[in-house]
């Protein structure tokens, strides 16, 4: 059963240093509760808010970036009203198509590679906004915390709203979606979305027969793929025992891995928006959206499009590198040294993420620069020593830093390449293990464990392909019928 899925994403502007309407510093984070704080975000009586034009420089390439076939001539704000206490106006300052409002951009799209298809996702529109201040629970959660402190400091950072169409048909799409999309505001220098709450998602599903269920405030790409996944199977139990869906709001709880009912989904017309009165249309002229597109950096598609046709690398490996602006950028500087793009690209697209991914790690919190790494790759491409040898001091290389020429030196490293010597060793091994021998020629696994042995005895030093053809060759000399 295929699911009918919509994201509202929210992308705080984090490369900005100031907030949406006045002065005050947008790094929030880390600072004292409701210090970064003015008679603007606190929404005082006669307090006027004036727009950071670099947030609509930002907006604008973005809307370039995903393809929308209509940005607006003018900058035009609505008030949407609801109260929450994380609001002090009582209003949150947005865009809204309607009533004399308009987004800032309209009618895009983003392409998705999925199991060898090309999936179109549209874009509905690109808004600017605040974002509201932040709520603390002092216990649990949303759901269950006895009260709630309230931070003012997050109370109008800017805000990206893209808003999708219901394209979308499995939680995996919609995890492969918002990966892209992270890559595209990453390469345009809008936000680290890295920081804790840089990038919020709303999520709409529904099922064939039920309604349409939003899940509020999820908090990274792999809980909207989780909380999407329990809501279908929690919508399709529902449906199969002939019990109605209802339209409401949810909350999805990351710790016990399910989602909880907040609230009946509210309409649009319940938000009672209108243009605000503060913020008088801000004209558009065609030249700036012209200079905004002259800024456009090679986006992620484009750089794939690259590393597989100048590069030769597989698209899969490609797609890594290109996905991740920091990687990618670490690869090709790392190219500038030594180069040899294939074995470069797969030490970090498999082994290095492998590596950061297994430590908890982010990358610059380890100690591999590109220029080790070059030396590393070269003793690989130059076989001095073999690939897993490789693998196994590129962590070391991250851990501590140490240059891998002189490791290899100093601790005799050297690739054992010698037919002679490995074909020594692996009579040794086959002589030690008679039953393995009996056993190998019925049982692949037993060759497999006499290639292990070798491996061990030269220390990882010999390059395993070898050491397989010279052990089926040594059973093969004492009458053991195997595969090569």
């Amino acid at each position: 059963m295929k699911a009918v899925i919509g994201l509202e994403i929210h992308v705080q502007m984090t490369s900005l240093k100031t907030k949406l309407f006045c002065s005050c510093p947008a790094d929030y984070r880390g600072a004292p509760p409701n210090t970064h704080v003015c008679p603007v975000c606190l929404g005082l009586p006669g307090a006027l808010p004036v727009v950071n034009m670099e947030a609509v420089k930002k907006a604008i390439m973005l809307a370039l970036a995903l393809n929308c076939r209509w940005v607006a001539e003018k900058v035009v704000f609505s008030r949407k009203h609801y109260f929450y206490p994380d609001l002090p106006k009582n209003y949150q300052i947005t865009q809204f198509k309607g009533g004399g409002g308009m987004p800032i951009a309209e009618d895009g799209y983003l392409e998705l590679e999925m199991g060898g298809d090309v999936r179109r996702v549209r874009i509905r529109r690109i808004n600017i906004e605040e974002d509201p201040g932040r709520l603390v629970y002092t216990e649990g959660d949303i759901t269950s915390s006895p009260e709630v402190l309230i931070d003012y400091n997050r109370s109008g950072i800017a805000l990206l709203e893209i808003v999708t169409e219901p394209d979308i048909s499995s939680p995996r799409e919609a995890r492969v979606f918002l990966e892209k999309l992270r890559a595209i505001i990453e390469y345009l220098d809008i936000a680290d979305l890295d920081l804790e709450g840089a990038m919020r998602v709303d999520a709409n599903i529904s099922l064939p027969g039920g309604s349409r269920v939003e899940v509020k405030n999820i908090g990274s790409i792999k809980e909207v793929e989780k909380a999407l996944s329990y809501e279908m199977v929690r919508q399709k139990s529902l449906l199969s025992r002939g019990t109605r869906v209802d339209r409401e709001t949810r909350h999805w709880d990351p710790v016990r891995g399910v989602t909880r009912p907040l609230r009946v989904k509210e309409e649009e017309e319940d938000y009672r928006y209108f243009p605000d009165p503060d913020l008088p249309p801000i004209p558009l002229p065609r030249e700036l959206v012209d200079a905004a597109a002259a800024l456009l950096p090679e986006l992620p598609d484009a750089r794939m499009r690259r590393f597989v046709e100048d590069h030769g690398l597989r698209r899969e490996i490609a797609y890594a590198l290109a996905m991740d602006k920091r990687l990618a950028n670490f690869y090709e500087e790392t190219l500038k040294y030594y180069w040899a793009p294939r074995t470069t690209a797969v030490m970090l697209a498999v082994d290095y993420l492998g590596f950061l991914e297994k430590n908890k790690l982010r990358m610059g919190e380890d100690r591999l620069t590109p220029k080790l790494l070059a030396k590393l790759v070269r003793l690989v491409d130059e076989e001095v020593i073999t690939p897993e040898q490789g693998k196994h001091l590129l962590f070391r290389v991250a851990r501590e830093g140490v240059d891998p020429e002189e490791v290899v030196e100093r601790e005799g490293l050297r690739a054992l390449r010698s037919e002679d010597e490995l074909r020594t060793i692996v009579r040794r091994v086959v002589e030690a293990n008679p039953k393995a021998v009996s056993d190998a020629a019925r049982n692949p696994r037993a060759v497999n464990f006499l290639v292990g042995r070798v491996m061990k005895e030269t220390q990882g030093r010999a390059e395993p392909r070898l050491v397989r053809r010279l052990v089926v060759e040594e059973l093969r000399r004492r009458g053991v019928r195997v595969e090569a």
